[in-house]
């Protein structure tokens, strides 16, 4: 019987908020910072975490306190998210199998999500959660893809890496909007600062 593939979570957590005007991430939402929801639910799951940082590292990095991360700068994270993903990628321990690209500004992603994704991972997997035909986030990427990835730049992301190899996308079915919620805007932090805070092991609905 094969082993279960070793999977951790990289958080992207570089960005300037541009359509914020602050560090959204740095911002609170519900007695801790939108960032600190995103890794206490990779720790929820049971996954190691990477962060890369880059603008504002200091004070993303003290909104996290003692959480237990592997740290990354990227310092050419200014030319597009893609930087902020291939300096992740590089930095990824040598034992993972696969990857979940978790966005820093998602809080409502929950452990069980992360949790079902990893269980059907493999290092050939290109894994997309799903929620009423509409595809979200995090996206895992098996360790065969690493190199790929590696090779991005600007500020598409992976999204043209997963265009390009879409017979190889399987979806992962979601049950709630979860996937598809973030706090890029004042008005979307608004939203999620006027919703319940999700209970541990539970999903945003």
């Amino acid at each position: 019987m094969s082993e279960t593939p070793k999977v951790g979570a990289i958080i992207l957590a570089a960005g300037s908020s541009r359509r914020m005007g602050a560090n959204k991430l740095c911002a609170d939402l519900h007695g801790k910072s939108v960032i600190a929801h995103v890794a206490d639910a990779v720790a929820e799951a049971g996954l190691p975490g990477l962060i890369v940082l880059g603008h504002q590292a200091e004070a993303v990095r003290d909104s996290l306190g003692a959480r237990n991360l592997i740290w990354v700068e990227a310092s050419d994270h200014a030319l597009g998210q893609a930087h902020s993903l291939v300096a992740g990628v590089r930095a990824i321990p040598a034992d993972w199998d696969a990857a979940l690209i978790c966005l820093g500004d998602m809080p409502l992603v929950s452990a069980s999500l992360l949790q079902g994704m990893a269980k059907v991972a493999s290092r050939q997997s290109i894994i997309v959660p799903e929620f009423e035909g509409r595809r979200g986030n995090p996206v895992l990427w098996g360790r065969d893809w690493f190199g790929a990835l590696q090779s991005l730049s600007g500020d598409v992301g992976a999204r043209d890496l997963l265009l390009r190899h879409s017979k190889d996308v399987t979806h992962f079915a979601w049950r709630d909007d979860s996937i598809h919620r973030d706090a890029d805007t004042p008005q979307a932090l608004e939203d999620l600062r006027g919703q319940q805070p999700v209970a541990k092991g539970q999903s945003a609905n």
